[in-house]
């Protein structure tokens, strides 16, 4: 490993070295400080809700009202209570992101309690985000939701929302939590509770309906005005506005390509039977007859077939020419490239990788981003014309010279000289793949894109997902760290900026793939937090990333760990934790 645990100055010895004096505390006093700015602080009674000690309810330049608060840069729910000094308050509506995530959490929450009240024999199980929304299956079903059903859900949803009853965040008894998930048929969530050590546990209760505490929730069910059910496939959407426009659903989208991916992960976890954490730990703390090795390899040979699938796909057509790869950030695109490489000589073509680095413009000719700096991740920071060129003369039969960029001197070279023969085929890894104007002069039928991304079919339980950008971001963490001596604190200050460019670069474009590829291993974060863990706790409260963290920390506390030994070496996963053959330096040689 390179780079360091310890601290850093920046984030904590930067408080040892203030010589500001100590808050007063009076042992007798049952109040606790709210340090608002430099001129103004105030005393609360011990153990007020957040929504009491904030100045004001609503956001002033929006007029939306605040759903949570980061306290200490810890997000809170505004019907939580208090107790310790407040030395930074951050109100957070539902115009900003973590202000959305309470939202959703809150309105999955309200979903779960209307179908249990509807339906109490039957599980309702949540499966993966699709087109502002997440989708739900009842898997005791004998066949798909009904239109019917849907609309007596929609109808208890905006009755427990007119109702405006209170969501409050409780802890009960390991024993009682127990008892209340075997009677109210929550196979997955009772498994994850029954392997915590806990004798509290941490529960969200409203009008009496308890399920497992994950995060902050909105503090009334008369914040949940916004929403729309679905029908899609076998079971139905869950829709939710986007944080720009908070009031409003969208028009929806559809991404058949991305179902389907997501489809297909969900079968293999039912077959395999790990469909959720609990099921992952089951098999780590057995061990039984070598079962969690046997998984991790089964696992790992359905992701070579399926690179294989893609491989033989891709060139089934004697037209295709150019293979195009484009995926978001930690998506484990160089391994997956270089795997996809091997799959297609070993059925007798010759892949000929071209890099998008060698074509980036001199930065004196690149457009610039709100800063003034280069932006880099744009389409037009490319010599597109160029690449266009190049690629049309290689598809011609003609020789070219490819490009060779030096960014120390950012100026481009030439580079080697490349003709293509009969079984030659162009690879590119890149993020504007998907992207048509990035090939705009080469027919369509020349091409074949790949999309890839950590696409996690594993639930927490029943009723909460494990976003795929955590995962995403789980693997960055760990990569930075190895590969490029960058703490976690630095890693998760860049990732707002990172998510924003994916946004605007790569997922607009994913419906134009042919074919999805899912990286995700559905063991991986249980090795990923091996690493992980000891880096976020890493990041003290001072740090303005601390929520992102202690949210990623609580999530990875879910999981017990797999070390390394278990991974293989060719595995996708050694991309981010290591000893991968396919990194650049085993790669050249």
């Amino acid at each position: 490993m390179s780079g360091s645990l310890s601290l850093k100055r920046s984030t904590f010895q930067l408080l040892l070295d203030k010589e500001d004096k100590p808050i007063e505390q009076d042992a007798e006093d049952n109040t606790f400080l709210v340090i608002y700015n430099e001129k103004k602080s105030k005393r609360f009674p011990l153990h007020s809700q957040l929504g009491d000690i904030l100045e004001t309810p609503t956001e002033p330049e929006t007029g939306m009202p605040y759903v949570g608060a980061l306290v200490n840069n810890e997000l809170r729910g505004l019907n939580e209570r208090i107790d310790i000094t407040v030395h930074s308050l951050t109100p957070v509506s539902l115009v900003n992101s973590l202000g959305s995530q309470i939202y959703r959490r809150s309105l999955c929450f309200v979903l779960s309690m209307a179908f249990s009240r509807l339906f109490p024999k039957q599980r309702l199980v949540i499966g993966h985000s699709l087109g502002n929304g997440f989708y739900y299956e009842s898997p005791e079903l004998d066949s798909e939701i009904t239109e019917r059903m849907l609309t007596q859900v929609s109808e208890e949803m905006e009755r427990i929302v007119k109702s405006e009853f209170p969501i409050l965040r409780r802890y009960i008894s390991w024993e009682e939590a127990v008892l209340h998930l075997r009677n109210t048929n929550q196979e997955q969530t009772l498994e994850l509770v029954s392997q915590h050590n806990t004798a509290r546990i941490n529960m969200v209760i409203c009008d009496g309906y308890l399920d497992l505490w994950h995060g902050p929730h909105l503090s009334n069910t008369k914040y949940l005005r916004t929403f729309e059910l679905k029908s899609y496939s076998n079971g139905f959407l869950l829709r939710f506005p986007p944080t720009q426009t908070p009031n409003l659903i969208p028009e929806f989208i559809d991404r058949p390509n991305i179902f389907e991916a997501f489809q297909w992960s969900k079968e293999r976890g039912r077959r395999l039977g790990v469909q959720c954490v609990g099921d992952l730990n089951q098999l780590v703390r057995t061990q039984m007859n070598g079962g969690l090795s046997k998984y991790i390899l089964v696992s790992e040979s359905i992701h070579q077939r399926r690179i294989n699938t893609i491989a033989q796909t891709a060139i089934s057509s004697p037209k295709t020419k150019v293979i195009l790869i484009a995926g978001p950030s930690s998506s484990g695109k160089t391994t997956f490239a270089r795997k996809l490489c091997i799959e297609l000589q070993a059925v007798g073509k010759k892949p000929e990788v071209i890099s998008l680095d060698d074509f980036y413009l001199h930065p004196d000719l690149c457009p610039k981003d709100e800063t003034g700096e280069c932006d880099f991740e744009c389409l037009e920071a490319l010599d597109v014309p160029y690449i266009n060129k190049l690629l049309a003369s290689l598809i011609k039969g003609e020789e070219v010279t490819l490009p060779k960029y030096d960014f120390k001197t950012v100026t481009r070279t030439d580079g080697r000289k490349l003709k293509l023969v009969d079984e030659s085929v162009i690879v590119i890894e890149g993020i504007h793949g998907l992207n048509d104007k990035l090939t705009a002069m080469i027919p369509a039928e020349n091409k074949y894109k790949i999309f890839i991304s950590a696409l996690t079919q594993l639930n927490l339980d029943e009723h909460n997902r494990i976003a795929t950008t955590d995962n995403r971001c789980l693997r960055r963490i760990v990569r930075d760290f190895q590969f490029r001596g960058v703490s976690a604190e630095d890693t998760l200050l860049r990732w707002s900026s990172v998510r924003a460019g994916e946004e605007k670069h790569i997922f607009p474009f994913q419906g134009n793939a042919d074919i999805v590829f899912n990286s995700a291993l559905d063991y991986e974060l249980a090795a990923l937090k091996v690493i992980a863990g000891p880096l976020l706790r890493n990041i003290t409260p001072h740090s303005s990333v601390y929520n992102l963290a202690s949210r990623l920390l609580r999530f990875l506390d879910n999981f017990d760990q797999i070390i390394h030994k278990h991974v293989p070496q060719a595995s996708i996963l050694r991309e981010f934790i290591g000893d991968s053959p396919y990194h650049e330096e085993h790669w050249e040689n």
